[in-house]
Formats: C-alpha cells, sequence, structure tokens
C-alpha cells in the first residue's frame, strides 16, 4: 500500500486513512484523507467532513465541515447530500434541505426518502 501511497494514488490514501481512523489515529487519518481529497476522491471529502464534525483529528469546524460535504455531495455521494439536507433543516433553509434530500432519494438513500416523508408529508 506504501507504494500506491508514494506513488499518490488516492484510493490507497483512503484506505490508509480509513486504518489510521479505525485504530484511533485521527491525525494521520485526517491527513490521508486530506491528500486524497486533493486528488480527486470523493469519499475522502465525505470523511473529512466527518472529521471536522467530530473533531478527530483537527479541532471543530462547521463550516470546514459543510465545505467538505459539498464537494461530496457535488462529487455524487449520497450520504453527504443527506447530510447537507439534515444541516438546511437544521438551520430552517427547508427548501434547500428539500432539494439536497430529493438528489439523495433519486440515488437510493433510504435515510433522505424517510427524511423527506418526516418533514414534508
Amino acid at each position: 500500500m506504501m507504494k500506491r501511497i508514494e506513488a499518490n494514488d488516492p484510493v490507497a490514501m483512503h484506505q490508509k486513512g480509513s486504518e489510521c481512523h479505525k485504530k484511533g489515529d485521527y491525525s494521520s487519518a485526517f491527513e490521508y484523507f486530506t491528500k486524497a481529497a486533493k486528488l480527486g476522491d470523493i469519499e475522502a471529502h465525505g470523511k473529512i467532513a466527518c472529521c471536522y464534525a467530530l473533531g478527530h483529528g483537527i479541532e471543530k469546524d462547521e463550516k470546514k465541515k459543510v465545505v467538505h460535504l459539498e464537494e461530496a455531495a457535488i462529487g455524487g455521494h449520497p450520504f453527504a447530500r443527506y447530510n447537507l439536507g439534515c444541516h438546511e433543516v437544521e438551520n430552517g433553509r427547508n427548501e434547500r434541505a428539500m432539494k439536497h434530500l430529493v438528489i439523495a432519494a433519486n440515488f437510493g438513500h433510504d435515510d433522505s426518502i424517510k427524511e423527506l416523508k418526516r418533514q414534508y408529508t
């Protein structure tokens, strides 16, 4: 795996970040996720958002969490869309929330479908 990381393979960096995270080495995980995201790994943006949300390897930062959720969502990550929808609901922006949740639901994200039913029926 390290040879692939040295060759700037974003998938290997993401995998290494996940391994570090599972071991509780959040700083290293954040570092690997960041490198993977810079190389275009959409999933890594979602992991970075979680790190910012939980303060894993980095100080909690709501604005940076949202930025990375947006990057992941733009790249087609349904869980990021769902999280953005929930963020918008929490902030009273129901129209924006519905758009995010509908997009995620169209990807088949079950929690988005449940949230749409709960919020809008």
